[in-house]
């Protein structure tokens, strides 16, 4: 069975390690309502999406509010 002849460093350890944090979320804002979303998703405040509605009881719980 294989082992590490010498131990390895926390510096290389931690090279390898730099591409696994998180990334903070992309946020766009709706075209229609305004409301920050992630980008490439329907607006599940006002259902729509490029320009459609994709969601019509988005609008009806919308309305109620």
């Amino acid at each position: 069975m294989a082992v590490p002849k010498r131990r390895q460093t926390s510096t290389r350890r931690d090279k390898r390690r730099s591409h696994m944090a998180l990334k903070a979320a992309i946020l766009v804002s709706c075209s229609n309502c305004g409301e920050q979303i992630p980008s490439h998703t329907i607006c599940p405040h006002c259902g729509h999406y490029k320009g459609d509605v994709v969601l019509k009881g988005a609008q009806k719980a919308q309305a109620e509010e």
